[in-house]
């Protein structure tokens, strides 16, 4: 194979002058990207030309920066089959959920321009002086930060709205999905991006840190609740940089009375067990009654473990494909030795496959009884039980975590339903629905450890500008107050 360009600098694409990277496919262990990183003085250089390009596409009109972003919807309509390939390939994830995400990348151009409009729009009123006028400015330049998860459709996410407002953008994405970061960025030059509205730069962690200690404006980041609290931290006191944190969470599902048991596990199945649990929305923990009904949902859970079909990504009707990597299934298994330290029960072990290193069956244990101190998120298909007497318990159960990204409710009691949507903090709350279901016309985030209360999807709108409040009339007239000079 030979090497990618790893950096893309005002219209330019350029080897990294840094360390070697690769990614594979984690089914067959296929190399899939093979390139050069960024050194410091490249990031510096994307940071440059962000800055030199901010002036003219910040002056650009609207309309024309919307025209390019919904050309940049045609690439990815053409090119639609690349694109899935390409993620499912670099981080093992099934086809189905690939095109789905191709999908949501394409619609988040139509849906950002509308959620501009309605967020960030104009707005004038007639006053006895002339006008009063609400318009909204771009910050400058936008660092983006991709996860692994979702290399296409996150990043994308925040691309696309910031480009929308007249920001420029330095690319960071995920050192497991060089490729699909690179695919992403020749979408986008492919529609007319102007050179230096959009640098890439490859790499891990001393790539990120380069960026971070560059001349930027904002950061623009989906990840771990370490990475995430580091750049907090980083950055306090720096009023001048906005920060847009999605950091994940520690998500709780609570099943209480559902008539349909089987419905019911379908649902905590598919909340915990989707994308291989790598969605940061995926249900982490389980709370049912004592009794009976907690029994079933159980042994149904068990059942659709059981009978989950997983294998490489271009295998048909698979569920679900390996995680990202192997080091991924060895943290997962780390993680279950840890809880059933503090006195957890498995009830279906993890489980390694012959497929290969990264493939895991998914597992289920019981934490009723342990001891506390294991509020981590995992991001694996690993899901927690925990046992608890009356629904006030599993509010504050529900509750028992750092984190508040998503949650959920199986219930047809309208009575508990009022109550879990007052009391439960999630900033995504699903009622009879699986807790990895996100709409992007609404906003993605939540309180505590899961971000820093600039959610995204809908609302990136209001991260990727600030206000401007202005009075206006045509002429200069003369001025009059009590004890003013006239």
């Amino acid at each position: 194979m030979s090497m990618t360009n790893g950096v893309y600098v005002s219209g330019q694409w350029q080897s990294g002058a840094g360390d070697l990277l690769r990614s594979t496919d984690p089914a067959s262990g296929e190399t899939v990207w093979e390139g050069t990183i960024a050194d410091a003085a490249q990031v510096e250089a994307a940071i440059g030309a962000a800055r030199k390009a901010f002036r003219s596409w910040a002056l650009t009109p609207v309309a024309e920066r919307i025209a390019i972003l919904e050309a940049f919807e045609k690439v990815l309509e053409r090119r639609a089959s690349e694109v899935s390939e390409t993620i499912s390939r670099e981080v093992g994830k099934a086809l189905w959920e690939t095109n789905g995400e191709v999908g949501a990348m394409r619609g988040k151009v139509g849906l950002s321009v509308r959620a501009q409009a309605e967020r960030a729009g104009e707005r004038v009123d007639e006053t006895a002086f002339g006008r009063a006028q609400l318009t909204h400015r771009p910050h400058g330049v936008m660092a983006v930060f991709g996860p692994f998860n979702f290399p296409g459709h996150l990043p994308n996410g925040h691309i696309v709205p910031a480009l929308l407002a007249g920001n420029t953008v330095v690319f960071k994405p995920s050192e497991f999905a060089p490729a699909t970061g690179e695919l992403l960025v020749r979408c986008l030059e492919e529609a007319g991006v102007p050179a230096g509205v959009v640098n890439l730069v490859q790499g891990g962690r001393s790539v990120g840190g380069a960026l971070l200690d560059g001349d930027i404006d904002g950061v623009l980041f989906t990840g771990s609740a370490r990475a995430g609290t580091y750049m907090h931290e980083k950055f306090a006191g720096r009023t001048d940089v906005i920060l847009a944190l999605e950091m994940g969470g520690n998500n709780p599902l609570i099943v209480w009375d559902a008539a349909d048991v089987e419905a019911a596990a379908d649902i905590a199945a598919q909340s915990a067990f989707l994308t291989t649990g790598q969605r940061c929305s995926c249900a982490r923990r389980l709370v049912l009654p004592e009794g009976a009904f907690g029994d079933q949902v159980i042994d149904a859970i068990k059942a659709r473990i059981e009978g989950l079909s997983i294998g490489a990504w271009d295998t048909p009707d698979i569920f679900m494909g390996p995680l990202v990597h192997g080091g991924a299934a060895k943290a997962a298994f780390d993680f279950e030795a840890h809880l059933t330290g503090l006195g957890g029960h498995p009830i279906v072990p993890l489980s390694a496959l012959e497929l290969g290193d990264a493939f895991v069956r998914p597992g289920l244990i019981d934490m009723t009884s342990a001891r506390e101190g294991h509020d981590e998120e995992l991001f694996g298909p690993f899901l927690q039980v925990y046992r608890v007497k009356d629904f006030h318990d599993a509010l504050e159960r529900a509750n028992a975590t750092r984190f508040g990204l998503a949650g959920g409710l199986v219930s047809e009691d309208p009575d508990l339903w009022t109550k879990a949507h007052a009391l439960m903090r999630a900033g995504i709350l699903n009622l009879n629905r699986p807790t990895a279901g996100a709409s992007s016309a609404m906003p993605f985030g939540g309180p505590g450890l899961s971000g820093n209360h600039r959610p995204s999807a809908w609302y990136a709108a209001d991260y990727c500008a600030w206000p401007q409040a202005s009075q206006i009339a045509d002429k200069a007239d003369r001025l009059s107050a009590p004890g003013f000079p006239s």
